[in-house]
């Protein structure tokens, strides 16, 4: 059987824990290249190194560190995978934090913080690899593909978390903007938001509270896993997602539905 993304070569930002790390190591099992990045190359959840686990299981890739929300370290990032692998087919923009605050808590660096890593970060990423996608050859219709993540939060709210919840709304717009703008240049980008993921992040996110309203709210009878987004992931990056630019797909078991 021939896998989805043989020969293609992926950017995944934030790909040393959870989502991000499934996503890496998914593609890299369906035969991409993988570039990672990420501040640092320990895993949240523990365990070996992204890459590690890549080259182990006879993928190829690379490792940069990349701080996001700073444009020289972004652009470096993207000339070096063009370098090393001569195109850039895909990018995951999955790098994200939050405040844990609401909004008369968040304090401006709070804020900025925020905002700095999830919008500036994605705006970054996508405005590099528009770059560079531009002058590549299409393949099978597609100069290349952007993945953005969202959140069900910045569908409907984000407890206790405005910035957070702000920027997953960034999220889903920009992806939107891109690919209407860039649709004739047949550069596609997408969108996925997860609903509640449980992964190795540790404070907020593993609330017990938030945790047993995620619970209550998802109809499917567990919570997410980092896999489930790195399926959707596979299959958007993939040539088999096609006439689909400027969506929205929304993995969450269905709480947005109830």
């Amino acid at each position: 059987m021939s896998r989805l993304l043989e020969g293609k070569v992926a950017a995944v930002t934030g790909a040393s824990s959870g989502i991000g790390r499934a996503i890496a190591l998914s593609f890299a099992a369906e035969g991409a290249r993988v570039a990672l990045s990420d501040i640092t190359t320990e895993p949240k959840e523990g365990g070996e190194q992204t890459l590690d686990l890549v080259r182990q299981a006879g993928g190829d890739g690379m490792y940069t560190r990349v701080d996001v929300s700073l444009w020289a370290d972004v652009d470096a990032w993207i000339g070096d995978i063009v370098r090393e692998f001569g195109r850039l087919d895909v990018i995951v923009n999955n790098a994200a934090t939050y405040s844990g605050t609401a909004l008369v808590e968040t304090t401006s660096a709070q804020w900025e913080e925020v905002m700095g890593v999830n919008m500036t970060g994605m705006f970054n990423g996508c405005k590099r690899a528009v770059q560079q996608m531009l002058t590549q050859e299409p393949v099978a219709e597609s100069r290349g593909r952007i993945i953005n993540l969202g959140s069900q939060q910045g569908i409907v709210t984000s407890p206790r978390d405005t910035a957070y919840g702000v920027s997953k709304a960034g999220a889903i717009y920009i992806t939107r903007q891109i690919a209407v703008d860039y649709a004739k240049d047949l550069i596609i980008c997408n969108s996925i938001s997860p609903g509640k993921v449980v992964t190795g992040k540790p404070g907020l996110p593993m609330d017990p509270a938030l945790m047993e309203n995620a619970r209550r709210r998802t109809p499917w009878p567990r919570l997410g896993r980092p896999q489930d987004i790195a399926n959707a992931a596979v299959f958007l990056a993939s040539d088999r997602a096609t006439f689909i630019t400027g969506s929205n797909l929304v993995v969450d078991g269905g709480w947005l539905a109830g």
